[in-house]
Order: structure tokens, then C-alpha cells, then sequence
């Protein structure tokens, strides 16, 4: 997303109850090779054996202070493991990875041109790429294959729009497209703005290795494996998690001001932690992610530019808050 509000695209209010949007700003890596897993299992927080033709689940690459720089969903096609990376992010990520991947003879990772995401709002599409596709999928990373393609349930916003993520892995025939143009096409940024609904964080240069997963609720929508073996930075995250050591999380306001991404928020004069998504929409509002300090939430929040923001529901719990 932009650095700043001013150039901020502007999102649809209400969000889109039905359609798709091309997600141009992801592209798709794929890592392939006989140490795929062997690989992949050291740099994220994810175990690989949870990744399979059923379920896509969510992961973050961190630094050895445990810190996320970049954040990720992987899905298996065949033998190989396809993984979603902000075009921002992708260079510099890739390049910190091949580090790791030259100690893996005959396994490689390069950006798959012909493959691509799009983001399919409530259930019209998804049930005609899959017969009874909400209940055949009905809970976050849930996946099946549509012929070459793979269709993954993916979290609902807090107002109840379900959506789902067709990752394409080869240029769609003419009766797929024909399919696609039964529904009205959307803007990248009414995804995002779901995104924001959904409370999936997104991290782009400003925000790489700013945060601990926890703090962005990863753990909250299939992101850590607490029970796997060693990974960068896993020493920082376990000991986040079973000493209880999250003071700050993943927030959802909205606001009739403007916010751009790194941008502090505050309760009266104390910061209490900064934005790290921001979308503007039509109707003049403004919603945000924000990692905050749970001691501090309770009391009214203002933005930067002097405006009032109040907290919006998420669509999962986080009880980490709980424990101060």
C-alpha cells in the first residue's frame, strides 16, 4: 500500500458483496526440488507437513530477533510450494532467502510468471469455480483444486463477507475467463481494504522487520507452529508465546481523519504504537491496522493529523490482550 495518504487509491464503502480483483500487487514464487520442505522449514514459522493439497496456511519469514520481514500464504501444487510476496518486498526477500537456498543443491526458487492470485468477494464465483465451495470450504486456508488452480477459503471481514483466494497457475482457457466475466471486476485496492477488514496485516519496505508475528495476530489466522522444530528467529517467538510476553497486537480503527502507514497513534499524548495498513474510502472514513499497546487501548485514540479513531471489531479473537 502507499506511504502516504495523499496518494492513497480510494476504496469502494461498502465493500464489494460479490465480484473479484486481480491482485496485481502479489506476485507468486515457487520453490521447487527435492529439499523444498527441508528448506522452506528453517526460514518460516510455519511446519510444511501442515501444507497440503487441502489446506494453504499462512507463514511469516523472520530475522534472528524474531522480527517478520515478510509475510506470506503457502500452497502446494504438486511437489513443488508456491508463496505469495508483496511485488514491494519480493526482490529483497528473495535475495535473504537465496542465502539459505544455496546450501540446497537441486532445489530453486524464482518468481512463476505464469502464475497469479485473484481475490473472489462473497460466494457467487467461488461456487462456480467449485460446487458448494463455502461449505466444501468452510474455515480459513481451507483449499481445493480447480482443474490446474487452487481455490483457498480465506478469513471472512469482520462483517461477515466471505471471500476466497483463486491462485492461478496457468493462463486461464477461454471458458475460465468466460467465467470470470460473469461478475463485475473490482479495484486491488477493495481487496485491500477487505484485507483490512479481514485483520490480515500486509508489510511492505517501511514496515519490514518492525514487528514480531504475534504482534500482527499471525498466530491468530494460521501463520506460527508453535510445535515445530528450529527456524530463524523461532526462539523469539516461542518465548513470546508460552511466557506471555505479548504487551502489544494488531488493532482495527476507523476514523474520519487520514493515516498513512507508520504513522503513530496515540491515547492523549502517549504513542501508543503506529499504523501499519491504512485504506481511505469513498465515503470520507478511513480504516486502519495498528500495532498497540494493550495497556492502553481502552482510553479514546487520536491519529496523527488530530482526529478521533475508534476501534472496529475483528473477526477472530486474540486473547493474548487478556494477559497484562
Amino acid at each position: 500500500m502507499p506511504d502516504t495518504a495523499a496518494d492513497q487509491p480510494i476504496a469502494q464503502a461498502p465493500l464489494p458483496p460479490q465480484g473479484y480483483a486481480h491482485l496485481t500487487g502479489q506476485v507468486v514464487v515457487r520453490i521447487t526440488g527435492p529439499s523444498t520442505d527441508q528448506f522452506l522449514n528453517g526460514q518460516l514459522s510455519q511446519s510444511l507437513d501442515e501444507v497440503t493439497a487441502a489446506c494453504s496456511p499462512r507463514a511469516a519469514a523472520c530475522t534472528p530477533k524474531g522480527r517478520s520481514y515478510a509475510l506470506t500464504r503457502l500452497v502446494r501444487d504438486g511437489d513443488d510450494v508456491l508463496l505469495a510476496l508483496p511485488e514491494s518486498l519480493a526482490d529483497t526477500v528473495m535475495t535473504h532467502l537465496n542465502k539459505f537456498l544455496m546450501l540446497f543443491r537441486g532445489t530453486t526458487m524464482a518468481v512463476d510468471p505464469s502464475a497469479r492470485i485473484i481475490g473472489l468477494f462473497g460466494t457467487g464465483l467461488a461456487n462456480l469455480w467449485l460446487d458448494g465451495a463455502t461449505s466444501r470450504l468452510s474455515k480459513p486456508a481451507m483449499t481445493d483444486t480447480v482443474g490446474p488452480h487452487h481455490l483457498v477459503r480465506t478469513e471472512d471481514t469482520a462483517e461477515g463477507l466471505v471471500r476466497f483466494e483463486l491462485w492461478v497457475t496457468e493462463p486461464l482457457t477461454g471458458h475460465e475467463t468466460a467465467r470470470l466475466g460473469t461478475a463485475t471486476e473490482h479495484r486491488e485496492i477493495d481487496w485491500q481494504a477487505s484485507e483490512i477488514a479481514a485483520g490480515i496485516a500486509t508489510l511492505n519496505p517501511a514496515t519490514s522487520e518492525q514487528y514480531v508475528p504475534q504482534m500482527l495476530n499471525w498466530q491468530r489466522v494460521t501463520g506460527v507452529h508453535f510445535k515445530k522444530g528450529c527456524y530463524t528467529g523461532q526462539e523469539v517467538i516461542a518465548r513470546m508465546h508460552f511466557l506471555g510476553q505479548l504487551k502489544k497486537s494488531l488493532f482495527r480503527l476507523s476514523s474520519a481523519g487520514q493515516a498513512a502507514v507508520g504513522d503513530p497513534v496515540f491515547s492523549g499524548d502517549r504513542a501508543l504504537g503506529n499504523v501499519v495498513n491504512a485504506v481511505r474510502y469513498d465515503d470520507g472514513h478511513t480504516e486502519i491496522l495498528a500495532v498497540l499497546r494493550h495497556d492502553g487501548v481502552s482510553n479514546s485514540l487520536t491519529l496523527a493529523d488530530g482526529s478521533s479513531a475508534t476501534l472496529c471489531p475483528l473477526p477472530y479473537a486474540v486473547p493474548e490482550r487478556d494477559v497484562l
